[in-house]
């Protein structure tokens, strides 16, 4: 009560109307423009006349209302015309594709952006769900939603912005919704057993002895006062103690019990982790003798002694999400994550595959990467051309992979990274390839040639961005939901918002026609150049499509481009009248 009176004469201040009347208002002597927070307004009755022409919003409404994205798949699943009819499912894509496009990902700021945003509000059409009706609806939907990945993938083909001449392979950690504090290795799990074990045993026993106990002074008691008395001849006094002493007890039994269940849960939390990861290690070592069987080799025993088949004592499992693993992140750190892998059409930067594993290592992830990418260009309707190359880092080699690309009709050009000491050295990079090089050491020598060095090279300019512009102009380096297949659906779901918008960049720009080039002055002239040239020649960032123009000294428009640690540096890239 204090604190509300004090928060009144805090709020309520008294005004000397005598000192305002003599006070000037500040700025009166200089010119402004007139400004009056009161004014009433007729705003226009067409909600997309509130936002200027050339907006990402009106981008995402036409792409929705023009039938490019099959929603089909969406409606389907609606079957049933029981309560209240939900919102229309075309306002609910348009409103996770903005939101995700300009990092707004939580359920709860998009309810929010819908009163406050005049862009969400319009593609809403005045229209607010809860935050409960979108959580809802990307649930139930997240596979559907996952799946525009291919039709944002056709979409770029049509638009002549997928080349397939040059691609690029890389991954990225995601950070998981869960924390890797909550994760136990096997060997403490072992050990947490078995003293959760015992100390189940212990409270069991103690429960039997007091309930032994309680039997016990019942039988006195009985015959003390007799099968039929209670001893209610006490003082009235000492008779309320006696009450008291036995809701003491029937609570501690209660809490006693309670102990119990959540040591019984925490126990059978920690088996089923537990039988999680002895069935994993028994699939792996079955899979890895198998392997080496079919190269005429024999397993080895592990040097510690241990059985071949039980896990490694330092094999972990997280309880809140089971498939998420620890991962060590760019910054050096160790944390629950997935990892993110796609490959990337250098013409414009347009990611043709987007996969998801649970493995911290990259070198199993080629096969399942290529395989993807058949899938997708048989689903839009293309073919790799001849000639087709495909980089990658040291992450990805291995004699396996090199078979793999080649099956797939893909050139590999991946780095080998160092050679062991037990390996045979690298050869030259000029002169005659020895007959008996191994796989390894043709690929360092394919990758040490000119020509092997100039495709190399172009990895990171292509790949690197991508990963940038989703991590950083959407946010999308953490995965929110929980559970391999879901965290895979958002992750497509993140690359194909990434890739409309890209090329919606570069239409408002002027800087994309049929031919997918632009225009660009080098050196005094305007001549036609490659997009991926300009990419290599300015280190293109997604920030500058969005930054305001300026001219150089020597007249041409320009525009200017924030990279990392701070360095500005500009993209000169004449924009058509």
């Amino acid at each position: 009560m204090a604190a509300a009176v004090a928060q009144e004469r805090l709020v309520e201040v008294e005004v000397d109307e005598s000192v305002v009347a003599d006070r000037r208002p500040a700025g009166e002597e200089k010119a402004f423009r007139s400004y009056d927070p009161d004014q009433v307004l007729l705003m226009a009755p067409v909600l997309q006349e509130w936002i200027p022409e050339g907006d990402l919003a009106h981008f995402v409404s036409d792409l929705v209302e023009s039938g490019t994205l099959d929603l089909q798949a969406i409606y389907d699943s609606y079957e049933e015309e029981r309560g209240f009819p939900p919102y229309d499912p075309r306002l609910m894509v348009k409103l996770l594709v903005y939101g995700y496009a300009n990092a707004v990902m939580s359920s709860r700021k998009l309810e929010r952006a819908t009163y406050r945003d005049v862009a969400v509000r319009m593609l809403c059409a005045d229209q607010h769900p809860d935050y409960r009706s979108i959580a809802r609806f990307r649930k139930r939907h997240l596979e559907a939603l996952g799946e525009l990945f291919v039709q944002a993938l056709r979409l770029c083909k049509q638009a002549k912005l997928v080349g397939l001449g040059s691609l690029a392979l890389d991954g990225t950690k995601l950070r998981a919704n869960a924390s890797r504090h909550k994760a136990m290795s096997y060997e403490r799990m072992v050990k947490k057993e078995t003293q959760l074990e015992a100390e189940i045993a212990a409270i069991r026993a103690n429960v039997a002895a007091l309930l032994s106990e309680a039997e016990q002074v019942d039988a006195e008691e009985d015959e003390r006062f007799g099968p039929d008395r209670r001893g209610d001849e006490l003082p009235e006094e000492l008779q309320r103690r006696e009450q008291r002493l036995a809701k003491i007890k029937e609570a501690k039994e209660a809490l006693e019990a309670e102990e119990l269940q959540r040591r019984e849960q925490r126990l059978a939390k920690i088996k089923e982790a537990k039988e999680a990861l002895e069935g994993e290690a028994r699939e792996a070592e079955t899979a890895r003798r198998a392997e080496l069987e079919a190269q005429g080799k024999q397993p080895r025993a592990p040097r510690d002694g241990r059985d071949p088949f039980a896990p490694k004592p330092t094999a972990q499992r997280n309880f809140t999400d089971p498939e998420s693993k620890i991962m060590k992140t760019a910054d050096g750190s160790y944390h629950q994550c997935y990892s993110g892998q796609a490959v990337v059409d250098s013409l414009a930067q347009v990611i043709v595959v987007a996969e998801l594993s649970d493995q911290a290592a990259d070198q199993r992830q080629l096969e399942p990467a290529l395989e993807q990418l058949d899938e997708n260009l048989e689903a839009i309707g293309a073919e790799l051309p001849d000639g087709a190359v495909l980089t990658a880092d040291a992450g990805y080699f291995s004699e396996e992979n090199v078979t793999t690309c080649k099956q797939h009709r893909v050139d590999p050009y991946i780095a080998t990274g160092r050679f062991k000491h037990s390996e045979p050295p690298p050869p030259a990079p000029r002169g005659p390839i020895p007959k008996d090089a191994t796989p390894k050491q043709q690929m360092a020598r394919k990758t040490r040639t000119k020509k092997g060095r100039a495709i190399y090279a172009r990895r990171k300019a292509i790949v690197e961005p991508v990963f940038g512009q989703i991590g950083t102009v959407q946010d999308g380096r953490r995965v929110l939901i929980r559970g391999k297949p879901a965290a895979r659906a958002q992750w497509r779901l993140e690359c194909a918002i990434g890739m409309p918008p890209r090329s919606w960049t570069l239409d408002r720009l002027g800087l994309s026609d049929p031919a997918g080039r632009v225009w660009c002055p080098c050196q005094g002239r305007v001549r036609r150049i490659p997009w991926s040239s300009v990419v290599r020649r300015s280190s293109w960032c997604v920030r500058a499509a969005r930054s305001p123009m300026s001219r150089s000294r020597s007249g041409s428009r320009i525009r200017r481009c924030v990279t990392g640690a701070g360095r500005s540096r500009s993209i000169r890239v004449a924009v058509r009248a």
